[in-house]
């Protein structure tokens, strides 16, 4: 399906924040994701609302265009960078949505003052401490003038959020508008947006589910909120058939779901050697991870002249620096740190390992996948047994450790088995490639601009 086949429209990519190194998989997907918009020639805005610097977040532009993960820094927006003027003050469209009937907080509330690069205040956010529902209060967010005076105030940050937006939309005409949600927080923000011309296709990108991860197991006050206005949505978008069959099995089919995985790029091309016994693990650093029963397994594992690579940054760096020392492994298992070039790791992978306890596609295995590389992996939801179903690696018991050592062994020492699942990766990879991703987006835009908006 060629690039051809999206709709003429306006595409907004919203995303809560974007930083680079920062919330792994999440930012390459979507990213990758803008990028693929704007290479199938369609006007792409790819939004950001994190409250940050706006020097940090030009840092973050110049950082993103380098690596090639943006086409421009002027592609990557954020609504606090334009919600001030030059001159001081909130921008025109924020002080036109502010209500002087705001302008006064409703309880004894602290404040966040946000300042520009003169250290003149042009906004206050409300602080909602230990809240995980803080993005949902209607408490207001105070606006200022060029002098520092509040001049009003919008309900919550719903009300900032929304007012951004139908500014931006507002030039639009009576074009269509495919708004494509890459974060929970922000769709339940948007999720009553009303606009005729818009249609929301809501991306999902970790699992809904709480421990034991099972179809029937319990979920979070987030997700059970979340779920409770998920047929709002045009479409949501899974990224494997699994979790949109389990979602389906439990809620019925009142969401209109549609299976989407998160796009890899693959290069045609000889793929470069892989070094001999070198045991990839490319991961964020946290406790889902389960990076402690790598190490376990590969020391178990122990295949002569093997070495273990440990890619990430994350809160799990400490304990498994410590878990090193007092194994006695340092000499072969090394904590690499974050990579900006994931490429170039897994070049040289001869394995690729996981031991998640969930995911939600696991783009560092397809990826490992599209270069040729084998993976051993748990059999978690959600993502490995998708991935792996036309071949390319081999899945063992979920927490099974001595069958991930195994399992690490055969490929490592077995020249045989090792042939097969590399000549099968590629195949695999094809599977979850960006042209699959863009033709499933398409087919999305296609449908909810051919029916009514559900909201």
């Amino acid at each position: 399906m060629g690039d051809r086949s999206l709709p003429d429209a306006e595409y907004l990519v919203l995303s809560s924040r974007l930083i680079p190194d920062l919330d792994g998989g999440y930012t390459v997907a979507t990213l990758a994701r803008a990028r693929a918009l704007v290479g199938a020639g369609v006007n792409v805005s790819l939004l950001t609302f994190d409250p940050g610097d706006a020097t940090a977040h030009a840092e973050h532009r110049s950082m993103f265009t380098q690596r090639g993960a943006i086409d421009a820094p002027s592609r990557l927006r954020n609504l606090f960078d334009e919600a001030v003027t030059p001159e001081g003050g909130a921008a025109q469209w924020l002080r036109t949505a502010a209500s002087a009937d705001l302008s006064q907080p409703r309880e004894a509330r602290e404040y966040r003052m946000l300042r520009d690069a003169e250290c003149r205040p042009f906004a206050a956010l409300p602080v909602i401490p230990g809240n995980p529902d803080w993005h949902l209060t209607d408490e207001p967010v105070l606006v200022y003038d060029e002098y520092g005076s509040v001049v009003g105030g919008v309900a919550g940050f719903r009300g900032l959020y929304r007012a951004w937006l139908e500014h931006l939309t507002a030039g639009f005409g009576d074009r269509p508008i495919v708004v494509i949600c890459e974060s929970r927080q922000l769709g339940e923000l948007i999720a009553d947006w009303d606009d005729p011309r818009v249609r929301i296709i809501h991306t999902i990108h970790t699992m809904h589910l709480e421990a034991p991860y099972t179809p029937d197991a319990p979920m979070n006050a987030l997700w059970t909120r979340w779920f409770a206005l998920a047929d709002r949505f045009d479409a949501v978008a899974w990224p494997t058939q699994r979790q949109r069959d389990d979602v389906a099995a439990r809620f019925g089919e009142s969401i209109r779901s549609i299976v989407m995985p998160n796009g890899i790029e693959i290069t045609a091309g000889e793929q470069c050697a892989p070094e001999p016994g070198l045991v990839i693990s490319l991961s964020r650093l946290a406790p889902g991870k389960r990076v402690d029963h790598i190490i376990r397994a590969f020391l178990a594992a122990d295949v002569p002249g093997s070495t273990l690579e440990i890619w990430g940054g994350g809160p799990s760096k400490q304990d498994l620096e410590t878990l090193i020392a007092e194994l006695g492994c340092g000499d072969r298992v090394l904590l690499c740190g974050v990579t900006a070039t994931p490429a170039e790791v897994l070049e040289r992978a001869a394995v690729v390992v996981s031991a998640s306890a969930f995911e939600g596609q696991g783009l560092s295995l397809a990826e490992a996948l599209a270069h040729s590389c084998p993976v051993v992996s748990y059999d978690i939801r959600y993502g490995p047994s998708d991935l792996l179903a036309a071949g390319g690696g081999l899945l063992v018991p979920d927490g099974d450790e001595h069958a991930l050592a195994a399992a690490l062994t055969r490929v490592l020492t077995e020249p045989a088995l090792y042939e097969r699942l590399a000549h099968e990766a590629p195949a695999a990879a094809s599977v979850w490639s960006s042209e699959r991703s863009l033709a499933a987006l398409a087919a999305a835009a296609r449908d909810v601009l051919d029916a009514p908006a559900r909201r």
